[in-house]
């Protein structure tokens, strides 16, 4: 693992890649869900379809690479492990909660202005955080609470605006759903209105996959 790290750690210093999140108007989570909306929210799980399988490619993010160099632990999973998790009333109702919590828990911020430096990945400790600790809170959330790691992947967006943003991705029996920094609902991932570029691998965590895709019925939609 320590040689892959090292070969993507040079490959990704000379890379210039996508940075940065998309950001919201205001500071914090977008909404406040009532208790009662979340007990319903539970209930109702909107249609998904799979997202598409990807390409793999190279380099991977650099800040992904520093960060499994730092939580090693989170980059490494048995080849046995599920790739979906199984969604039902309870796991759609873990996945609500732990999407509003963290969005609660963490107040944006970029790396810049937090540590001095671009794209360090992280599992913020002092509440402060940028898309990408948003969503790699929540995986770590997810995974304390059971369910899979393999189902569990970042996922590289443009957003309509022309942002970057990084979001959770959930691969699940009923298709994908995205746990995002913006909003406190879990939605399916062809409803985002969002580019999506790339997103770690089902089979190897520590791949990402191309995927350089924008959902057909939103696209078609758009004219």
């Amino acid at each position: 693992m320590w040689a892959w790290l090292g070969r993507n750690l040079v490959i990704a210093a000379a890379t210039v890649l996508i940075s940065g999140c998309q950001t919201t108007g205001m500071i914090g989570p977008v909404s406040n869900v009532s208790d009662l909306k979340a007990q319903n929210a539970a209930q109702i799980i909107p249609a998904s379809t799979p997202m598409p399988s990807g390409v793999e490619h190279g380099p991977i993010p650099p800040g992904f690479v520093s960060f499994c160099m730092r939580f090693s632990s989170q980059c490494e999973t048995p080849a046995s492990q599920l790739e979906m998790v199984a969604l039902t009333a309870d796991s759609w109702g873990l996945l609500g909660r732990v999407n509003r919590q963290v969005n609660s828990a963490i107040w944006p911020e970029d790396d810049e202005k937090h540590y001095g430096r671009g794209e360090f990945w992280t599992i913020p400790t002092d509440g402060y955080g940028d898309c990408e600790d948003y969503a790699l809170t929540k995986r770590k959330t997810l995974i304390d609470a059971g369910l899979p790691e393999r189902a569990l992947r970042i996922g590289i967006v443009v957003s309509p605006r022309d942002a970057s943003h990084a979001v959770l991705t959930v691969a699940t029996d009923r298709g994908d759903y995205v746990l995002d920094s913006l909003s406190d609902d879990v939605v399916p991932w062809n409803q985002t209105g969002y580019r999506w570029l790339e997103r770690q691998a089902g089979n190897n965590v520590t791949q990402w996959v191309a995927l350089d895709v924008v959902p057909i019925q939103l696209a078609t939609a758009a004219h």
